[in-house]
């Protein structure tokens, strides 16, 4: 039997609240990830990189994703088959070489 695939679940969500209130301007390209993100039923890598060429796989699951003209990082943990991606990290470019992607 086929697992059912769903769109996908965001986790952690209220990682990205708190990065708007800091951030203002990043509102509407993050609810524009967003509203796509949700929109979207990935199975497997090879599906989320035809929605998203440009996002990094860094190892442990973890994606790095590209928001508002590559102003900001977004970091995710994504469960295919649960249809799940987990917030990790949100920030600016100099935020983002603060941290160890691959163990956030």
């Amino acid at each position: 039997m086929q697992p059912k695939y769903q769109t996908m679940i965001i986790a952690n969500k209220e990682i990205l609240d708190d990065f708007v209130q800091a951030h203002a301007q990043a509102a509407a390209p993050l609810n524009r990830w967003i509203a796509e993100v949700r929109a979207t039923t990935w199975k497997n890598h090879s599906d989320l990189k035809n929605t998203y060429p440009s996002a990094d796989y860094v190892k442990n699951g973890r994606y790095v994703f590209n928001i508002g003209g590559n102003r900001y990082r977004l970091v995710a943990v994504v469960i295919f088959i649960g249809g799940v991606m987990n917030i990790r990290f949100i920030g600016t470019h100099s935020e983002y070489d603060k941290i160890d992607c691959a163990t956030i």
